[in-house]
């Protein structure tokens, strides 16, 4: 579900035109639906009714000042991975109770600044890393609460680059070997235990793999608390997946989500913080180009947009599929000609999409990515040194600018000359 939507011939973001922000932000740019947002981490906590839980949104699928602090005033939570990233839920009032570290690097410089401003939870993803932290929690004279990540084994049947919970990758802690690691957790004085943290990967489509996730986790629960450890959160991660399409194969829905995880770990009374990202901000956001030219090719035919590679990586990145549509309604029936979208940057790997069937595009015309509001903006770059793409949000009949387009002289004065040249 979302919120742009044709009228009268015409694409809306809400109630306003998306050719309207295009005349007053330039292309390219991305716009969110503030009501789509909301929506949707609405959804997650309905599906949870009934559980003492904590959805805490992914920043680093869309980490906006704007975005999070429109989630933060709904109540959610922050799964962070960074100290940037820690400092901006910070900074958009979410309160360190509702802010879980997650990643596994974190920097003893990172784990000081979360403690000393306030932490629901580390989670923990090496023994290193948690002798590390409780160095770093006794020398500030505090106890920093963790959770340990456990790697289940689990194929998560999703783009081998963003799954994360198969033995050979290399997030959290084989689950064989975790009795032995929580063992040795308790024995540290810097450190508290709280609960167990499991993420097996990202845009899951199907919820096999997230049952057999969670039901080891809740075979290991039993297992800690036989050991003495008090075992009163389960931290699930995210995944759950967004139709790139508008095919009919759509994914679970959170609703099923919340129904799988009260039957496998509901029973044992633990808090559940689940961390879901791309749900919660994908249909939430396109990224609005402006076709520069119409390219006959010797056996096929492009459209060159003035968006590319750096505004909008996952097609390059993962080979992600996008829906790619005119901000002017096409006419019922109009025919479709196949096209490489493609955009300036001198890569071949800056394709959009190929063979892709358009219906009549001239040059000067908008067109829009849909579901761009997760990993979109967020992994942007200024590759070509092509400046970083403005974001804008939508609430209702109102628009703002949320992260402006930067000058070039901003860009290139950012950079410093040596005094011997």
């Amino acid at each position: 579900m979302d919120h742009f939507l044709y009228r009268n011939g015409e694409l809306y973001a809400e109630d306003v035109p998306v050719a309207e922000i295009a005349a007053a932000v330039g292309t390219p740019f991305y716009v969110y639906s503030q009501v789509t947002l909301l929506r949707h981490y609405q959804l997650f906590k309905e599906a949870l009714a009934g559980l003492d839980n904590l959805v805490c949104f992914a920043v680093k699928a869309a980490s906006n000042q704007a975005i999070l602090t429109a989630l933060a005033k709904a109540g959610a939570g922050m799964d962070v991975v960074s100290m940037g990233e820690y400092l901006r839920a910070r900074a958009a009032g979410v309160p360190g109770e509702r802010i879980v570290f997650s990643g596994v690097g974190k920097t003893a410089e990172e784990m000081r600044t979360a403690l000393r401003g306030g932490i629901r939870q580390f989670n923990v993803e090496s023994e290193p890393e948690m002798e590390v932290l409780n160095a770093v929690a006794l020398d500030l004279g505090v106890v920093a609460p963790i959770a340990v990540r456990v790697n289940p084994d689990v194929d998560a049947r999703t783009h081998a680059k963003i799954a994360t919970g198969k033995s050979e990758n290399k997030f959290g802690i084989p689950i064989a070997r975790a009795r032995e690691v929580y063992a040795r957790a308790a024995g540290l004085k810097g450190l508290e235990v709280v609960g167990i943290d499991v993420h097996i990967g990202s845009q899951l489509t199907d919820l096999e793999p997230f049952e057999l996730a969670f039901a080891k986790v809740a075979e290991l629960t039993d297992a800690l608390r036989a050991d003495g450890h008090d075992i009163r959160r389960l931290d699930l991660g995210g995944g759950l997946g967004i139709p790139y399409t508008q095919s009919n194969e759509a994914p679970p829905l959170p609703f099923d989500y919340g129904a799988l995880i009260k039957r496998t770990v509901g029973h044992l009374g633990c808090e559940i913080e689940i961390e879901p990202g791309r749900l919660i901000a994908g249909n939430a956001g396109l990224m609005v180009s402006r076709v520069i030219y119409v390219k006959r090719g010797e056996g096929r035919d492009f459209l060159i947009l003035d968006a590319a590679m750096n505004d909008l990586v996952r097609p390059a990145m993962y080979e992600a599929h996008h829906d790619i549509i005119p901000v002017d309604e096409p006419a019922p029936g109009v025919e479709e000609h196949p096209f490489d979208i493609v955009g300036p940057v001198c890569e071949t790997g800056d394709t959009f999409a190929r063979h892709r069937l358009m219906p009549p595009v001239h040059a000067g015309d908008l067109i829009a990515f849909r579901s761009a509001g997760a990993y979109g903006a967020v992994m942007a770059s200024e590759y070509n040194t092509r400046p970083l793409v403005p974001e804008v949000m939508v609430n209702g009949d109102q628009f703002a600018v949320i992260r402006r387009r930067p000058s070039f002289d901003e860009i290139i004065n950012r950079d410093t000359i040596p005094e011997w040249l």
